[in-house]
């Protein structure tokens, strides 16, 4: 053995399998070479030690899910791409993966690719973003786009006119926002620079529009909810796998 070979070629001479039963132990993530998981077939090898998980599997890996507390400053397509705006899906990565994920999942190199963003976020605003491989859930988060609630925390600053909490309910007169009316919203302090924001169909622009509208200028906003998923622990920057229990 004195030229290296491709590690699908040595791996189906192992196993007696095809080329390409190989190349899925390999993508799959069940192959290490000298210990180390290596997920390319066209890794070369020449004498490594080459292993096979127990548990390998020639199923296709399940696409997948990644709920990514997004930092503000990072752009995630509702901004016109900027060169001072890092793309959110750059921290989409196994040195940023949630050390406390309790999903199981054993994170590939396949589950960083091919992903649909199913939430904009706007580049200012920090909070949860939703990535996913998974066909069913990007047309849901899209279809309902108009009706699934997001929650938003919101610094502000500013006096709030009178009757201005109550407006921002819709208890009286609501918002026509770029020539819609806007779906009521239910809107309460936190404390004396805090609102909380939850709201169906928000539209970009939206929150400080009618903060505006009633004496308070935005400083910061956090989306902490979309629909019946919470960021939750979830630290800045980091993310995590949708677990199979949760549903948007």
């Amino acid at each position: 053995m004195n030229e290296p070979v491709r590690l699908a070629k040595r791996l189906a001479e192992m196993l007696a399998c095809s080329r390409r039963e190989a190349e899925q132990y390999i993508e799959g993530g069940w192959v290490r070479v000298d210990g180390e998981v290596v997920e390319e077939p066209q890794f070369r090898v020449l004498a490594q030690k080459i292993e096979v998980d127990a548990d390998a599997s020639l199923l296709a890996p399940t696409a997948v899910t990644l709920l990514l507390h997004k930092p503000a400053g990072y752009e995630a397509g509702l901004d016109a791409p900027s060169s001072r705006a890092e793309g959110a899906a750059s921290l989409l990565n196994v040195d940023n993966h949630f050390k406390m994920d309790v999903s199981d999942i054993r994170p590939l190199k396949k589950h960083f690719n091919a992903h649909t963003l199913a939430t904009p976020l706007a580049t200012p605003a920090s909070g949860l973003v939703v990535f996913t491989q998974d066909w069913r859930i990007a047309r849901k988060l899209s279809e309902d786009a108009s009706v699934m609630e997001h929650e938003v925390i919101v610094e502000v600053t500013g006096d709030l006119v009178s009757g201005g909490l109550a407006r921002l309910n819709r208890v009286e007169h609501g918002f026509t926002f770029n020539g819609v009316l806007l779906p009521p919203a239910k809107v309460s302090w936190q404390n004396e620079t805090r609102l909380r924001f939850a709201l169906k169909g928000e539209r970009p622009g939206q929150i400080a529009y009618m903060c505006e509208a009633v004496g308070l200028s935005v400083q910061s906003m956090k989306r902490i909810r979309v629909g019946r998923v919470p960021m939750s622990s979830l630290p800045v920057g980091q993310w995590r796998y949708l677990q199979p229990h949760e549903k948007f």
